[in-house]
């Protein structure tokens, strides 16, 4: 094996003159190694489903029933029981398992956790490892990981949130902002939706709340942390899934550049988005936030969405959103607000703006 990245010297050993990988890696020489080589949970689907690894393999040593009566035999029974029961279960699967190894592995090694480092991930290191597999497992399993992750979302960054009311374009400027070298994280992206209740519409199943958790610490390390980091405004909820507490409180705390763009220019925005979709869809999406208009409100706009007269639906609905952004803004310290008007809503121009307010970083007291 031979792709190492830049895998300091402590995870490194030599067995006969031949340089290896450490069979056990401590978290910081996994994420090392991560770059570069494939990485396989071994736990159960559904463990998995709730939360991996981005980028991780499944190779599953038992099913989600298969976990289930291991872990009975070992409450019940013994642990020898236990594991008895998982050599049953296993042994018929060993060649399956090693082949999907081999599949994913390639000419390289792979890198295995299972939830705490135990049995699950160093039976298939043996396993594969036989198999001519080089393998290194993570000490402390995915629940290392997942203290690692929150302990790392705890450190202060200097944060700073893009706001704007709905139909702003902040999405837009965020992503031209980082064609610019900003760094920023897309928050709505990693959700897979839009943080409204039309904010499912065209886009892929949402992660699971966990899921999503490795996948902004998965941007997040790439990132400088002495650097400005930009996101989205949001609430506590983006559709189904949460931002994690740790994350959310340097967000409340941030600075926000609030795009100030005028309502014909968001409701245009807004058509261009949504008018293409189902209006049956759109319709389910009114009747969400029905309560929240009002019932002749909601009526009105049902209508107009039945006449195709997208540009009224959209009106009404910012007259919810808008108020509700409103009263988000004003929780927030006034000192800590400062305002990017926008016209024209180009994209472009706009991010050139907050790229100029961001250059004034003792008005922001923040380093650029």
């Amino acid at each position: 094996m031979t792709e190492y990245g830049n895998l300091p010297d402590q995870y490194r050993v030599s067995f006969q003159g031949v340089e290896l990988m450490k069979p056990i890696l401590d978290i910081k020489g996994f994420l090392a190694l991560s770059g570069n080589l494939p990485v396989v949970d071994v736990r159960s689907p559904a463990e998995f489903t709730r939360g991996h690894f981005p980028g991780a393999f499944n190779i599953p040593l038992f099913n989600d029933e298969e976990r289930s009566a291991v872990g009975t035999a070992y409450k019940q029974v013994s642990r020898k029981a236990a594991m008895m029961k998982g050599f049953e279960i296993a042994g018929p699967h060993m060649a399956e398992y090693v082949r999907k190894a081999w599949e994913v592995a390639g000419d390289r090694g792979l890198l295995m956790y299972c939830w705490r480092g135990g049995m699950r991930s160093a039976s298939m290191a043996w396993l594969f490892r036989t198999a001519g597999i080089p393998v290194a497992t993570l000490e402390g399993g995915y629940r290392s990981y997942r203290r690692y992750l929150k302990a790392s979302l705890q450190t202060p960054v200097p944060l700073i949130v893009i706001g704007g009311m709905t139909g702003s374009g902040k999405t837009r400027v965020l992503n031209e902002l980082k064609k610019e070298g900003i760094q920023a994280i897309d928050l709505e992206n990693l959700a897979c939706h839009r943080g409204s209740a039309f904010g499912a519409l065209g886009q892929p199943a949402q992660p699971a709340t966990e899921q999503f958790e490795n996948d902004l610490f998965q941007v997040f390390r790439t990132l400088d942390p002495a650097r400005v980091i930009l996101v989205e405004d949001e609430s506590k909820s983006i559709g189904s899934v949460q931002i994690p507490d740790e994350w959310f409180r340097q967000m409340k705390k941030a600075p926000v550049i609030v795009l100030d763009v005028p309502r014909s220019v968001r409701i245009e925005h807004l058509v261009e988005e949504y008018a293409g979709f189902d209006p049956e869809l759109l319709k389910d999406s009114l009747t969400r936030i029905r309560k929240k208009l009002g019932g002749e409100r909601w009526q009105r706009a049902m209508r107009a969405l039945e006449q195709k007269d997208f540009h009224t639906v959209a009106d009404i609905a910012l007259q919810y959103y808008d108020k509700a952004y409103q009263y988000g803004l004003s929780r927030r310290d006034p000192d800590t607000l400062f305002t990017v008007h926008s016209n024209h809503g180009d994209p472009r121009k706009t991010a050139l703006h907050v790229i100029y307010l961001l250059k004034q970083k003792e008005k922001l007291h923040l380093p650029v």
